[in-house]
């Protein structure tokens, strides 16, 4: 039991350290284009302070964090050549803060914001 706790701790620790490797990924000219898109992305939502789905709703709430940001993340890494990934993978070891996405928070709460309108305009139409 003890080594299986200790396996998910390295594993979300790994996880943590390439949300960032991805953060720098993205911001780097070395990284092609389609690789700094979808590394931008992960890293932006994981990095933001809001989920898309509120770990409050039951069972959907945390499926972001259990298989939308790793899945995300594995796509990302494969993407990057394994060189720079390891590059990304050092600095990302060095850094003593954690980075904040607000423009993925923004865009997450704009997202709701839409979707509360739509709920609301869809029951004011069923309601006449």
């Amino acid at each position: 039991m003890r080594s299986v706790l200790n396996r998910l701790k390295v594993f979300a620790s790994a996880l943590k350290r390439d949300v960032v490797a991805l953060w720098i990924a993205a911001r780097d000219p070395r990284t092609p284009w389609h690789a700094k898109a979808v590394a931008g992305a992960v890293a932006a939502y994981a990095l933001s302070p809001i989920d898309l789905i509120p770990d409050f709703v039951p069972v959907l709430g945390y499926l972001d964090d259990l298989l939308i940001v790793p899945l995300g993340i594995a796509w990302a890494v494969r993407l990057i050549p394994v060189q720079l990934m390891a590059e990304f993978r050092a600095e990302a070891m060095k850094k003593a803060y954690k980075p904040k996405s607000l423009i993925a928070a923004g865009l997450i709460v704009i997202l709701w914001i839409v979707s509360i309108a739509i709920c609301a305009y869809w029951v004011m139409s069923l309601l006449r």
